[in-house]
């Protein structure tokens, strides 16, 4: 018997304006609220498992390169991801900005110390429409794809060790793209 093959459509991640809405959204609030925008903006421009970025450590953060380490799980390859100046700057300074110390204990060093259904439940707030948290993910590769059409640089970003789990992203671009060519 043959496993079905991971089929990925328009309901798996943000379409361009639902992604806009979220990008507004998160830059509005990120001064006032910003551990969730954060951590939304990351799983958004790194690619990150959710429980990849509540892994994420003070010591994650490349100063010099402006990028961050994400640790792989699920049996991925750990991977270290570029981000843009300003939003990196904005992570710094909410690091910066957290409490190292509280009575006389060493807090706990994650950059956002909090749970998985905590997470689920900021994602609940901002989402632009109902979709799972996990589409952050399928949004920033199928971007990717389509900005540079390379598979391995893909595969790269979100930790794949099998290529094969990467192709849905190329399949799914090229089948639509030629789709839309011979019908429209």
């Amino acid at each position: 018997m043959r496993s079905a093959r991971y089929a990925l459509n328009k309901n798996k991640y943000l379409l361009p304006n639902e992604l806009e809405s979220l990008e507004q959204l998160l830059g509005r609030q990120l001064d006032r609220e910003p551990r969730n925008c954060l951590i939304l903006l990351l799983a958004l421009k790194t690619g990150a498992r959710a429980q990849e970025v509540l892994n994420l450590r003070k010591s994650n953060l490349n100063q010099y390169e402006n990028s961050i380490f994400i640790q792989g799980i699920k049996g991925s390859n750990d991977r270290e991801i570029p981000l843009h100046a300003a939003l990196f700057r904005k992570l710094v300074n909410y690091v910066e900005s957290m409490p190292i110390r509280q009575s006389g204990k060493v807090i706990d060093d994650r950059l956002f110390p909090i749970t998985y259904n905590r997470l689920r439940q900021i994602w609940e707030l901002y989402r632009p429409v109902p979709k799972k948290l996990h589409s952050l993910r399928h949004t920033f590769a199928i971007q990717l794809y389509k900005k540079t059409k390379d598979i391995r640089l893909v595969q790269v970003a979100l930790g794949h060790r099998n290529v094969m789990n990467t192709m849905i992203y190329a399949d799914y671009v090229y089948s639509q793209s030629e789709l839309r060519k011979l019908i429209l």
